[in-house]
């Protein structure tokens, strides 16, 4: 997965059918073929005219927004954003997949939330409570400690020091041809096919980049 200009919608790492029945393949098919291939066209538009930029990967071009010339500040923020998000959300679901996270990840979690089942109703609230279109975020924040956190439209956890484990995409584009309007019916559905062991080798992950 190339991480700067020119960037590319690498391939999904599964069938477009592979979430089945509880994401469907027509989604699944716009969702990665229009929607995040919108971004990355963009994102590619808005760099060619900057090549002092192109060498930047995308979590550069995130986190150091403030730096860009003011007139790209905010289209780089949406797509890069959008580019992220995009591909962090795909890497992360599985079908079949386990039914909860193990190791190190399962012990954080039951420590900070309780039980797996506490952790599921508090993201599932957070899932919920995101106004329009977003995201909700397990996260390691820069404590070190699990929390669950939600974004607006393309914004990412980065700019706020916070370490994405775990992702959920909740604009209307992510679930309306299977779910209508019925948020809720999708994110019980996501749970099914959360790919935990990329969740716990991200939590792994974290820490050898924060230390």
């Amino acid at each position: 997965m190339n991480q700067h200009y020119k960037f590319i919608n690498s391939p999904l790492p599964y069938a477009y059918d592979a979430m089945e029945p509880y994401i469907d393949e027509k989604t699944m098919r716009l969702h990665h073929d229009r929607h995040l291939q919108a971004y990355i066209d963009n994102l590619n538009n808005i760099l060619c005219k900057y090549p002092a930029f192109q060498n930047w990967t995308l979590e550069q071009l995130i986190l150091n927004v403030p730096s860009l010339p003011k007139d790209i500040q905010t289209a780089v923020k949406n797509n890069a954003g959008g580019v992220f998000n995009h591909r962090f959300y795909f890497s992360n679901l599985a079908n079949p997949s386990s039914p909860h996270p193990e190791g190190a990840l399962c012990e954080a979690i039951e420590r900070e939330f309780g039980s797996y089942k506490a952790f599921q109703n508090c993201f599932k609230e957070a899932a919920l409570s995101v106004f329009g279109s977003g995201y909700a975020w397990l996260v390691v924040n820069a404590a070190g400690k699990l929390c669950i956190t939600t974004t607006g439209n393309q914004d990412t956890p980065l700019p706020l020091g916070m370490l994405p484990i775990l992702s959920i995409d909740v604009w209307e584009h992510a679930y309306y041809l299977k779910h209508y309007n019925l948020r809720a019916d999708y994110i019980d559905d996501w749970f099914h096919v959360v790919n935990w062991d990329q969740a716990c080798k991200n939590y792994r992950d974290c820490f050898r980049m924060m230390y």
